[in-house]
């Protein structure tokens, strides 16, 4: 059975290298994202899907090389702890779900564009839509805010983790929102609200089950969840 003290399952080595590559994730990539989608179209229509495959299997790799023991770690937590992991997967989802129902309840000055930016990109480029949607993106993600971020913090304080961890999370999931064609637009970042529930469940899984990847399946799940809302 588990032990209830939180555990730290990445090295001092992996979390030095960890938060240069959360760094460079959050302050310098989507930079890099911007100019290669603007090099690799040239004047025709923005090659988005593909672009963004090409991005976040670099990412991937990157997570591989710098998490690698980590990730290897945590799978066997996965099988040494399975019923643990089960649960959390199953109460993260219900959780997320109902909590995803309310937060769309409010009203919100702006309509979320995530929707339409996957549903078109999924028309035009089904296949490599998938592979980011519910391969790469969530095991980069996952390895970043739940196991650098959570399990960094949890260390010291259970609650100002969950705090940073979610509230970090869902602004991360629209920031870039703000900067529209049109100019800046702060309400774009009122939207966070709206991938709390997402974040809580993510979190509440890796912390309750233990192994990082019952949160990168559940947000496999979540995703493909958010697609298929996007498809209707």
């Amino acid at each position: 059975m588990r032990s209830s003290q939180w555990r730290p399952q990445m090295t001092a080595s992996e979390r030095n290298r960890g938060w240069v590559f959360f760094a460079l994730y959050i302050l310098v990539f989507p930079r890099l994202m911007g100019w290669f989608q603007r090099l690799i179209s040239g004047d025709a229509e923005p090659l988005i899907a593909e672009s963004n495959l090409i991005y976040y299997a670099l990412l991937f790799a990157l997570t591989l090389l710098v998490f690698w023991g980590f990730l290897r770690h945590a799978f066997s937590l996965l099988l040494d702890w399975l019923p643990e992991n089960l649960f959390a997967i199953v109460t993260g989802l219900a959780g997320a779900g109902v909590l995803h129902f309310l937060v769309m309840l409010l009203p919100y000055p702006v309509e979320n564009p995530a929707a339409a930016d996957w549903s078109g990109e999924f028309l035009l480029s089904p296949a490599p839509t998938l592979v980011v949607v519910l391969v790469l993106m969530p095991l980069v993600e996952e390895v970043l805010f739940r196991g650098l971020v959570f399990g960094s913090l949890r260390r010291y304080s259970r609650p100002l983790a969950y705090v940073v961890t979610v509230l970090g999370y869902a602004v991360a999931c629209v920031w870039q929102y703000m900067f529209q064609p049109t100019g800046f637009d702060a309400r774009y970042l009122l939207l966070f609200v709206q991938y709390l529930p997402m974040s809580l469940g993510l979190t509440w899984c890796y912390d309750n089950g233990g192994s990082i990847w019952s949160a990168v399946l559940l947000h496999v799940i979540l995703n493909g969840a958010q697609l298929l809302l996007a498809l209707r």
